[in-house]
């Protein structure tokens, strides 16, 4: 419920406190008095968009003070939550200014908050309805969340989100799969390819070096085995013979030497002795050197291959064990993602059928509820002198998605045999005024808890049609709060609270004012709706008894 609204410099209005209260609340005035700007301010602060100037003449800036009741469990609170406002309290103060410049700044519960937050809010908070509305009734994108209100498809709603949910999801799992594998099947052929080369090339870890290692060691073996063979030769066949040649001359001599060859023999016996140790020294290096030429150029081979391979891969050669892996797995991939669409495709046909049984379940309820809500329009608009009148919820098929797939609206035909429209395009404005009242009283327990704005609604309709407009807007107001702008005067004496939007001009300026009216102010207010500028007796008497009901 709006509680409290307080205006500061805006347009004509110097300043402005007003205190609303739970029921119907009238606003009435002459033309021109300033009735608009009180909603234009409203409109302001809520962060509707409006007038684009509308700070008063000669002010720094203009303000407004918007203060709402704000109970448990009030949506406002879910806004506040998702937005990081405070939502404990048991009121919302919406504050917002406008600079001369056209700068505009918010505040909800003293915090910094942007437009959007309060249009969200607002939307919470407050409907406005009239000729010129475009964010209630008659706007088309809210008729189908209008008739799942009334239909009350809270459970039906959420089935299709669900299952509207996992379609998506399956459907992104398929295209990812299919793309995945179209990808892999474009490079097919280079797969199939390079993993054949790999798996016939088959190389380790750590073979290029020691393939390196070995074909260096082969390569020096050959420079070197020449020359280790003819110090073999030189060993064996020269320096074996003349040592031993030697040894057995001298120990011929020895025992005519008398001791004197003794050292030398000795000598002679430790050389043959280490001889004999180089000797096999050499010829084990030699069989060490011993290799085949083939294997030479085997390793060469196998070694050359390797490094070309990593060359033609880009990979450094110890590389190339993990890159045949890896594209092993990708060939791997593209044949089990061949296999796995068939699993996924299903997966999307079931989540299909899912949702298409819970959208006709859906739609089976809107299309029950449609017709519910039509004869209750129907019974309201009798008593508006709207009898002839015909109102149809219209559904119609739309592309799927997480509401279902209906698109719902409301057409009206106002005469006999003429054709239905939209309803925002078929009815005149007295017409409008009226559809729009039907409606709302059909729809009003979805309305508890928001504040409903009626912009002379009732323009166009007069005498026994005007009090039943009046007593409509009373009945929407049972438990909740309206407020009306109205120049008719039933309309005004149903009223459980008045106030009258005043002009003046003082020194050449003009400013309006709001006053609350008592019973007293209330009678001379309704007289002179009913007989203008000149109150007469009788028209007091008829605003008498129009307050006496």
């Amino acid at each position: 419920m709006l509680r409290a609204l307080e205006i500061r410099d805006i347009l004509i209005i110097d300043r402005l406190d007003l205190a609303f209260q739970p029921g119907l609340n009238v606003l009435t005035g002459e033309t021109g008095a300033g009735k608009s700007i009180l909603l234009d301010a409203l409109g302001f602060v809520l962060g509707w968009r409006g007038r684009a100037e509308l700070v008063r003449s000669g002010a720094g800036q203009g303000e407004v003070i918007a203060v709402f009741d704000l109970p448990p469990g009030h949506p406002a609170r879910e806004v506040l939550e998702e937005a990081g406002l405070d939502a404990e309290e048991d009121e919302l103060v919406l504050r917002r200014v406008n600079t001369k410049e056209g700068r505009k700044t918010a505040w909800v519960n003293d915090r910094r908050a942007s437009g959007e937050v309060l249009r969200r809010l607002s939307d919470t908070l407050v409907e406005l309805h009239g000729q010129h509305d475009d964010r209630g009734l008659l706007n088309p994108k809210g008729h189908r969340t209008i008739l799942d209100d009334y239909a009350e498809t809270q459970e039906e709603r959420a089935a299709v989100r669900t299952a509207w949910s996992a379609r998506s999801a399956a459907a992104r799992a398929l295209a990812e799969a299919e793309a995945a594998v179209e990808a892999a099947r474009a490079e097919e052929d280079f797969l199939r390819f390079a993993v054949k080369e790999l798996d016939d090339l088959s190389p380790e870890p750590g073979e290029e070096e020691a393939l390196d290692i070995q074909r260096r060691r082969m390569q020096a073996a050959a420079r070197i085995r020449e020359d280790i063979a003819r110090a073999h030769a030189a060993l064996t066949d020269g320096a074996e013979q003349a040592v031993g040649d030697a040894s057995r001359w001298l120990e011929g001599a020895a025992d005519g030497a008398e001791g004197a060859l003794d050292t030398a023999l000795a000598a002679l016996d430790r050389t043959m002795v280490e001889l004999g140790e180089a000797v096999s020294g050499v010829e084990a290096c030699l069989d060490g050197l011993s290799f085949d030429a083939g294997e030479l150029e085997a390793a060469e081979e196998r070694l050359f291959a390797i490094r070309a391979m990593a060359r033609k891969h880009q990979v450094e050669s110890d590389e190339l064990p993990r890159l045949r892996a890896e594209l092993s797995a990708r060939l791997e991939a593209l044949d089990a993602g061949e296999a796995g669409l068939g699993g996924l495709r299903a997966t999307v046909r079931e989540a299909d059928a899912a949702f298409d049984a819970a959208a006709a379940t859906l739609s089976a309820a809107r299309a029950a509820a449609a017709g519910r809500l039509d004869k209750a329009v129907s019974a309201e608009l009798a008593p508006l002198k709207m009898e002839r009148a015909v109102f149809r919820t219209a559904i119609e098929p739309a592309e799927p998605g997480p509401e279902g797939r209906d698109a719902v609206y409301f057409t009206v035909a106002t005469n006999p045999g003429a054709p239905a429209g939209a309803i925002n395009k078929i009815a005149s404005g007295g017409e409008l005024s009226r559809f729009l009242l039907a409606l709302k009283v059909c729809l009003a327990e979805r309305d508890r808890g928001v504040t409903m704005i009626f912009d002379e609604i009732d323009r166009g309709v007069g005498g026994a049609t005007a009090d039943a407009v009046g007593r409509r807007l009373a009945q929407l107001a049972e438990g909740g709060q309206v407020l009306v702008v109205t120049h008719s005067p039933q309309v005004a004496a149903l009223g459980a609270h008045h106030w009258r939007v005043e002009k003046s001009v003082a020194d050449e300026v003009t400013t309006s004012t709001v006053v609350s009216l008592d019973h007293a102010a209330r009678e001379g207010e309704i007289a002179r709706m009913l007989a203008g500028d000149t109150v007469t007796e009788e028209a007091r008497a008829a605003a008498r008894a129009l307050l006496a009901g």
